[in-house]
């Protein structure tokens, strides 16, 4: 996947989270941290899917949503 392609995924999931009501303040804020970490260090998707499961099981019904499984 390119990385143009990266970019628009991470927006797309930056606003689901923003817009969730299945997700506290401090879990949004502490998502959306690691996800612009991870486009600083340029992680493989499948880490920042873990780091993101382990802030909530929401992620995976969100990915799933998204089409990002």
């Amino acid at each position: 996947m390119s990385s143009h392609k990266h970019k628009e995924h991470l927006e797309t999931i930056k606003d689901a989270i923003d817009k969730s009501k299945n997700l506290s303040d401090e879990q949004k804020s502490e998502s959306v941290k690691r996800i612009e970490e991870w486009v600083v260090e340029d992680k493989a998707f499948g880490t920042l899917k873990n780091e993101l499961l382990e802030i909530s099981e929401f992620f995976e019904v969100l990915f799933a949503e998204l089409g990002l499984k």
